[in-house]
Formats: C-alpha cells, structure tokens, sequence
C-alpha cells in the first residue's frame, strides 16, 4: 500500500491538473471543442480527487 508521502505527492500533482484544465478553459475563448474537452479533465479530476485527495482528508480527520 501507498504510504502517506507518496499520497500526497499524488494530490499535488492532481490539483495541478485541475488548475491547468481551469486555466485552459479561461484561456480558450470559449472555444467549444476545448471548453468541452477541458470539462471532461476536469470530470476526470474530480473521480482521482474523490479516489486520493479525499482519502487524505479522510486520513487527516481521523488521526489523533
């Protein structure tokens, strides 16, 4: 099993692929290929934050 070091090196790399997909939606111009492309990552993002980043704050909650 991942120990807490490598978690956490994984959820920072996870909320950087969300400011990126983020920024390049702002930057698209409302581009319709990318703004629907960039919702898919984004929706991508949400399932690795749901399956890493919120097991850390889980871990974070329940630790003494």
């Amino acid at each position: 099993m991942m120990n807490r070091r490598e978690m956490k090196k994984i959820d920072t790399r996870i909320r950087a692929i969300r400011r990126a997909a983020q920024e390049l939606k702002e930057l698209s111009g409302e581009i319709p290929a990318i703004d629907r492309n960039a919702e898919r990552i984004l929706a991508s993002v949400k399932m690795l934050e749901i399956n890493i980043s919120d097991l850390l704050e889980l871990e974070a909650t329940s630790s003494p």
